[in-house]
């Protein structure tokens, strides 16, 4: 189970790739299905889920407990181990469901909504899964095999897809969101637990899950704060205002985070285990931190800007006018998510250092800072609450970074610089774009230039002024694409 030696750029790049594509391919099929929802489902019902959603995804922060992580860091991970968390998730999600399971009234009370009691205890049944899925995902994470993920995930997002847009279709309403949603979580873990060669033995250790408690306890509790800090608005625009303000900005973060969540949980899972196999070499892990950085920077930046500059012809063109005032929301989001490969990077390398001490620090200083700005702004506007989220964005880079001036040597100002050239480039191709979105234009017309000249004015940057994070990943797709053809050559 344990793995040793060093992990090669090629092998680190192919991993990235299936995970990227895995992501990509789940969360492109989601946006269609949603935008496919969207034409028959009213803004309320999605205001309605939503408001379910907070309790579920702060639960399912107790479904990992940390020891995900854990198995992932630890150097010597064995059958043990593994076996130890899998049993241990089984029994202890059982108990977080039951706990779900008898406030749901309470909390349909609350939102002063009874139909959200059973649609509560419903959709709760996805963190019993989780509890097995979590375990193999570690499994998949630790042993570099993301191709797994691509299959697990294409099943289940496939299948959700055609119960969720059959069953809305037919007038079913939110419900069709609970099953699309139950479904995706079951069909994955089926999957999962099919192509990946492992299954946990009859056997448990106290002793061990101690072991890795005593690192993942501190996680745990980092994310639970996360997690509840990020809900929190989602949680007080359901209470103070409308599900349709609700709905708006869900959907306005929806799209910068379809593009977010695939780039940054890509690195964020190929990263952790390469950099815990080079924990002992703090040379290796700040090269690798900077390399994630100004790659990932280099993806995401055109991403956002663009999305950002296209975002009114895009939802005209794809979704009902009723859903036009989520525009204002996207183009935040995308601002706040721009920069999220400097947290993932730098939160990467503090935990594949094993300072999961100095990772809750980080986390009690961030939220306190998050918690002041939710204050300042919930009683002003929805739009103001989504504004504190992006002034928060910048302030958290500063935070995060912090560590790594001593742990890394490599402090906030210098990745900066490093994204620096990525940032101008994506800046001058997105006023381009801005440009192109003026013409008298039809929407789909408009969109039709837009994306492709947005594209090749990146790449045209890229190449003239012979960018690093360019010729990095072209350098990097050579080589594995050189390697497979060998390998199809020496298979024929």
């Amino acid at each position: 189970m344990s793995e040793t030696g060093r992990t090669s750029t090629g092998s680190v790049i192919k991993n990235f790739l299936w995970r990227l594509a895995e992501r990509a391919g789940a969360q492109g099929v989601k946006l269609l299905v949603e935008l496919a929802l969207a034409q028959v489902l009213l803004p309320k019902e999605y205001g309605l889920i939503a408001m379910v959603t907070v309790f579920i995804t702060v639960f399912n922060v107790f479904v990992d407990s940390g020891l995900g992580n854990a198995l992932i860091q630890k150097k010597d991970a064995d059958e043990l181990d593994f076996a130890s968390v899998f049993w241990f998730n089984v029994v202890w999600c059982v108990i977080m469901y039951g706990i779900l399971y008898m406030i749901a009234p309470a909390i349909a009370a609350l939102y002063k909504h009874e139909e959200l009691c059973l649609v509560l205890r419903v959709l709760g049944l996805q963190i019993i899964i989780s509890g097995v899925k979590n375990v193999y995902q570690a499994y998949v994470s630790r042993t570099m095999q993301f191709r797994k993920f691509f299959f697990a995930t294409l099943g289940g997002t496939l299948g959700a897809a055609a119960i969720g847009i059959t069953m809305a279709y037919r007038g079913y309403g939110v419900w069709a969101l609970v099953a699309q949603q139950l479904f995706n979580v079951l069909t994955d873990t089926v999957i999962l637990c099919l192509v990946v060669k492992w299954h946990p033995k009859r056997m448990f250790s106290f002793e061990r899950l101690k072991g890795l408690l005593s690192y993942g306890w501190k996680l745990l509790l980092s994310a639970l704060i996360d997690t509840v800090y990020n809900e929190a608005r989602t949680f007080i625009i359901g209470t103070r205002y409308t599900e349709d303000d609700l709905a708006f900005y869900n959907r306005g973060e929806q799209f910068p985070q379809v593009i977010a969540a695939n780039v940054n949980t890509s690195i964020d899972s190929v990263l952790l285990p390469t950099m815990s196999r080079e924990q002992d070499e703090r040379a290796r892990v700040r090269a690798m931190t900077r390399r994630a950085i100004m790659t990932s920077t280099y993806i995401m930046a055109p991403l956002m800007i663009g999305l950002a500059c296209i975002g009114l012809q895009l939802i005209r063109a794809l979704m009902p006018e009723r859903w036009i005032p989520c525009v204002p929301y996207l183009r935040i989001f995308c601002a706040g998510m721009l920069f999220y490969p400097i947290h993932t990077a730098n939160l990467n390398a503090i935990k594949a250092l094993g300072r999961s001490d100095v990772y809750l620090k980080l986390e009690i200083i961030k939220k306190i800072v998050g918690i002041l700005l939710i204050l300042i702004t919930m009683h002003i506007s929805v739009a103001a609450m989504a504004l504190s989220t992006l002034v928060n964005s910048l302030l958290c880079q500063i935070i995060n970074t912090w560590p790594n001036r001593k742990l890394l040597d490599y402090r906030y100002k210098d990745q900066i610089l490093d994204i620096l050239p990525n940032i101008l480039m994506a800046a001058f191709m997105g006023a381009c774009v801005w440009g192109i979105g003026k013409l008298p234009l039809p929407d789909w017309a408009a969109l039709l230039i837009q994306i492709p000249a947005g594209a090749a004015i990146y790449a045209g940057l890229s190449a003239a002024f012979k960018n690093e994070s360019f010729a990095f990943l072209l350098s990097a797709l050579k080589r594995i694409l050189k390697r497979t053809g060998g390998s199809t050559e020496a298979g024929d």
